[in-house]
């Protein structure tokens, strides 16, 4: 701080004046971070989070493998010699599809089509059903259970194949 003093008429002069510095007080807190208390809060969101990504990421993988194995199957099933043998390809392609993407066969529901469906030039759909199984997320809700899943395919038995039945209807 600076004072003036009121002196000769050649203008004011300058003299200075120190202060002392105020004595730093010492509190008996000192080093501790506040809220400390929220970090487990954090943590519990975290994990809470990570389980929600977990469950759709399950949902997300069992749909595509259901569509893998719905493709699969409908392809085993148009290319078999016959109805009855195109079931079981269908039905062996499917699983084999599953059993590839880490998951139980047992969960997969096959729906195929009849046997008056297999001719040259038919459009044969496969549907194909998987139960994926999710976790409990705690402070959310929700009980885990099942999720039910499905993919379908559509392909055509070929027109120019031979042995089988004549065609009901134009091919084109």
């Amino acid at each position: 701080m600076r004072r003036w003093s009121h002196h000769p008429p050649g203008g004011p002069v300058e003299t200075a004046v120190r202060r002392a510095p105020a004595p730093l007080r010492r509190c008996d807190q000192r080093g501790v971070a506040g809220g400390f208390e929220a970090l487990p809060f954090g943590v519990l969101i975290f994990v809470i989070g990570s389980l929600l990504v977990l469950n759709g990421w399950a949902v997300v993988d069992g749909k595509l493998t259901a569509s893998a194995a719905a493709r699969e199957a409908a392809r085993a099933y148009v290319e078999a010699p016959s109805a009855a043998a195109g079931r079981g390809a269908a039905r062996s392609a499917a699983e084999e599809v599953v059993r590839n993407m880490r998951r139980d066969p047992a969960r997969l529901r096959l729906g195929l089509p009849d046997d008056s469906a297999f001719f040259r030039c038919n459009a044969v759909t496969v549907d194909a059903d998987l139960r994926v199984a999710t976790i409990r997320l705690p402070v959310i809700g929700g009980t885990g259970g099942t999720y039910v899943v499905h993919g379908r395919q559509t392909e055509i038995v070929d027109p120019l194949r031979s042995g089988l039945e004549v065609e009901r209807r134009a091919c084109y």
